[in-house]
Parts: C-alpha cells; structure tokens; sequence
C-alpha cells in the first residue's frame, strides 16, 4: 500500500491539525477522507483516541485486528503499536486528540486510581453512545476558535473524567464546600483577566478534575462558565452607567466586544446595547 506524503497538497486538503500554545497537552487532527492518508504500524509517545465519523477501516491495535465504522472510538495507550487504513480503498473519515501522558496522569491522580504514572487503558475500542456524544462535544470545544482557554480546559477535564468513569475506573472524591468556595471567589476576584483551570484548583486546594465535577453540582455551572458569568454581570453594571461597550468589554476580561456581545446576549436575551440604551430612553422619558 502507498503512503501518502504529508507536504503533498491534496493531503492537505483533507487532513488539518490544530494546536494551541495555552492547551500544549494536547492536539487534535481532522482527517476528511482516510483514504488520502494511510499508515504503517507505528506507536505514539502520547495517549490517543478518535471517533470514527464515517465509513469503515480496519484497525490493528497490537495483535488485535477488526474492522471498525462510524460511531466507534479507538483509543490506543502510548507505546501500542497500531494502524487504521481503508478496507478497499472505500472512504471514511476521523477525528483524533493526542493527549500528553503527564497531563493525563495527573488527571488520574485526581480521580484516586491506584498507581504512580499513566495508568493504560485495558479497552482499545469502545461503542458507547456516550463517549462518542461527549468526544464530538468536546471536540468541537476545542478546535473552536472563539472558545476562551478556560472553557476548553473545563471541556478537557470534563471528557477525561468521564472516560475514565465510564470505563470502570474510580470517580472524583468529594470536595468541601469551603473549597468550592475558595475556587469561585478566586475567580470572582481575578475576572478581569484570562484565568486557567490549574490556577483556579490550587487556589482550592484540589485537583482540577475534582474541582470541575464538584464546581458544577454545587453552583450548576463550570468554572468557566462562571467566570463568563462575573464578566457578563461586571459589564452590566457598567452599561448602566453608560460606558462605552468596547471599553467595558475591555474591562470585563473579554477579548473583544463581539465576545462580550456574544456573552451577554447569551446570558442576557439582549445586547450589550440594547441594554444600555434602555437606560437613556427612561431618562427621556422621565425628562417629558
């Protein structure tokens, strides 16, 4: 079987990467027609998994081999040798996220699993519907542009708990309410500026993945979704005073107004506009 160089640009057409310099843990890559891009055996020095999107491939993972389809996750533990390529030329097409072990491995620490390290997975496939819903959420987190850095590393921990749970491994322990509530008025207090999950969980005094669960049950919210909550609330209170938008969104810890824009209609059911002006038109009003 030919393998496909990858500077070739019809390869690139239908194979992307994506990487970014506040998430260095993990990458993820797109592949639009796996025919365009075959594999010899070969093992990563990372953790992976994919969600097969559509059509069917084989999959040899060790001395396991079988055909996978849509719908099916693939994971492979660093070090296991593997390939996935098109059963007679058909097309098929998949999403894989390349996780670092030492990152991963502190997730487990987290979580309570026994051991010192990457603790590997014992599954090498899985069709649970779940996964596959929560692997194309988060992933669709991740690769978005717009997505603050917080909001993906929420979705990250949040994916990786849940595999692990799912899968049969011990789930987070119980976090104090006193805890809960160092993380959200740490957040509370340091809003204004781009903030991220390890930060938030030291100034608690619990792992990130215990503080996500626990952050959620308690407040009904993520951390993250927190923070964008403070921010939304801050520029409220500012529109009302009829600040400038692209300064209070400044202000607000947003990157831009269309974000705060974004947020607040979100939150809000109005803009950021809208919302000011209702202020001035009462006052006209009052002035008649």
């Amino acid at each position: 079987m030919a393998h496909a160089t990858f500077d070739d640009q019809p390869v690139r057409a239908k194979s992307s990467f994506w990487r970014d310099p506040s998430l260095p843990f993990i990458e993820a890559r797109t592949v639009l027609d796996g025919r365009s891009v075959c594999y010899a055996r070969h093992s990563h020095e990372t953790f992976s998994i994919g969600l097969i999107d559509s059509g069917t491939s084989s999959y040899i993972n060790g001395e396991y081999q079988c055909r996978i389809e849509a719908g099916t996750l693939v994971l492979m533990n660093p070090g296991d040798v593997h390939a996935c390529n098109p059963i007679q030329n058909q097309p098929w097409a998949y999403r894989m996220l390349y996780v670092d072990t030492a990152w991963l491995s502190g997730l487990q620490d987290g979580l309570g699993m026994a051991g010192v390290g990457f603790r590997r997975f014992s599954a090498i496939l899985t069709r649970d519907p779940r996964l596959q819903v929560g692997f194309d959420r988060f992933y669709s987190v991740l690769t978005d542009e717009d997505a603050a850095p917080l909001h993906k590393e929420d979705a990250a921990v949040s994916f990786f708990t849940s595999l692990h749970e799912q899968l049969g491994f011990e789930k987070v322990a119980p976090v104090s309410d006193a805890k809960l509530q160092r993380a959200a008025k740490f957040i509370a207090e340091n809003y204004p500026r781009s903030l991220m999950l390890d930060e938030i969980s030291h100034a608690a005094g619990v792992s990130p993945s215990s503080l996500i669960r626990a952050f959620k049950k308690h407040f009904g919210m993520t951390p993250h979704a927190y923070l964008t909550n403070r921010r939304v609330q801050f520029a409220r209170s500012e529109l009302r005073h009829g600040r400038p938008i692209a300064d209070v969104a400044l202000a607000a810890g947003f990157a831009d107004q269309a974000h705060l824009q974004r947020a607040f209609k979100q939150l809000l059911a109005a803009t950021p506009g809208h919302y000011r002006d209702a202020r001035r038109t009462q006052r006209q009003g009052n002035s008649k």
